[in-house]
């Protein structure tokens, strides 16, 4: 009996290990290929994270250069609103 119930736990655990590194192996391969597509060059030379809408549809985006102004932007001081102020 003692020697049943051995068997079974060991043979439950390797069946556990074995389905455990097959997902892991899955799991692995696709992350490693979804890496591999999922970054671009850019001109400058630096490697960039494509966005979502690029890789859907497969249309090129026109990222910022690295000199584009940062930092919170008052969205009532926009050049658009400020031309048509002046006009009124």
């Amino acid at each position: 009996m003692s020697d049943d119930v051995v068997q079974i736990a060991l043979g439950t655990l390797q069946g556990l290990g074995a389905s455990t590194v097959f997902v892991l192996a899955l799991f692995i391969g696709f992350c490693v290929l979804v890496g591999f597509t999922k970054t671009k060059r850019t001109a400058g030379g630096a490697m960039v994270v494509k966005s979502l809408d690029e890789r859907i549809s497969h249309q090129p985006m026109a990222y910022l250069s690295p000199s584009a102004p940062r930092g919170p932007a008052d969205q009532l001081h926009t050049p658009e609103l400020l031309e048509a102020a002046a006009r009124k």
